[in-house]
């Protein structure tokens, strides 16, 4: 028998390589969907009916709780249900990864950006600025190719942590009810904790607990990346002096890591739809990033991905009888 971390990583190298291998195919999504799609239709669903303007201040702060108790609740209670329904040897390894597959987004992070890079290395500002527009919510209008560098390059490490260390991580450590919760979580942040004011206060909650589920992946993605940089010592150092100067608890450490790794600049003053940002640099004094910059930052992205998988494998193998018998 595995123990369970083992068990939980073991599910979650399957997932890993069924993602690398087919990503979520386009016959698949066209027939069903895809698990967040279902957890977004929950979520549309109880902000139509919950978040009425008719609410006091309170009320409609709890609806936001509610919201996130039932949908958190639901995608959770639908992960241990199939939890109950695997084996604990390696077809439930097998059929657990399978199970996890759909939410991990390694490879779509990777597409996402590298159709960024493509258009911006051949000097197609308005291809470029149509790709860059599909993964951020600033104003691609007015971007240069350095802005349009950067904005990539920082979706690319604050979605790692989003789109693929969280999910690993709440994988191994809860299994399939942890993950599933963990998407459940992000999902809703996405939707409805924006600060516009129809969710000033119903996505309150929903992005504080992103907050809190995303602090130890976060801090784990900016390690990953010091690791897998070709100056570790530069990347831990701005990762360590600039990650808490990002505006989100979060995503600074990742962005300050591949900044560093990278020998860029990221985050800065930058423009959204609801208006100007004056965010601080991190890496401060370093150049803006060009279309090179960003290519190398899909490798090292590669890499991060790489020693993550590496990471799980030794906790699965280290789990098993094999290794223990073999002591």
């Amino acid at each position: 028998m595995l123990d369970s971390f083992a068990f939980h990583a073991g599910q979650m190298v399957v997932a890993l390589l069924l993602d690398a291998l087919l990503g979520w195919p386009a016959l698949v999504f066209a027939r069903i969907g895809h698990p967040v799609s279902w957890i977004g239709h929950v979520v549309s669903g109880l902000d139509r009916n919950w978040n009425r303007d008719a609410l006091s201040p309170v009320l409609r702060r709890l609806a936001g709780v509610g919201v996130v108790l039932v949908v958190t609740g639901l995608a959770g209670g639908v992960g241990l249900d199939l939890c109950f329904l695997l084996p604990h040897n390696g077809l439930g390894v097998l059929a657990g990864g399978v199970l996890a597959w759909p939410l991990l987004a390694a490879r779509s992070l990777y597409a996402h950006v590298l159709a960024v890079v493509q258009p911006l290395s051949a000097g197609d500002m308005p291809g470029a600025r149509k790709a860059v527009a599909m993964i951020v919510g600033r104003d691609p209008n007015v971007l240069d190719s350095a802005g349009i560098a950067r904005a990539a390059a920082e979706s690319l490490a604050e979605n790692t942590s989003d789109g693929v260390v969280a999910p690993l991580f709440w994988g191994v450590l809860l299994g399939l009810p942890g993950l599933y919760a963990y998407k459940a979580i992000n999902t809703m942040d996405s939707m409805i904790a924006n600060r516009t004011p129809r969710y000033r206060l119903f996505g309150w909650a929903a992005a504080r607990v992103d907050d809190v589920v995303n602090i130890p992946p976060a801090r784990l993605s900016g390690v990953l990346y010091t690791l897998a940089s070709a100056a570790p010592s530069r990347a831990f150092r701005v990762m360590l002096r600039d990650a808490r100067r990002h505006r989100s608890p979060n995503a600074g450490w990742p962005e300050a890591a591949m900044a560093g790794g990278l020998g860029i600049r990221l985050s800065g003053p930058r423009l959204y739809a609801e208006g100007p940002s004056r965010d601080p640099w991190l890496n401060d004094g370093a150049p803006d990033p060009t279309p090179t910059d960003l290519a190398a930052g899909l490798v090292l992205y590669r890499r991060v991905v790489l020693l993550a998988t590496l990471f799980l494998l030794i906790l699965f193998f280290t789990g098993s009888p094999l290794y223990g018998a073999g002591r």
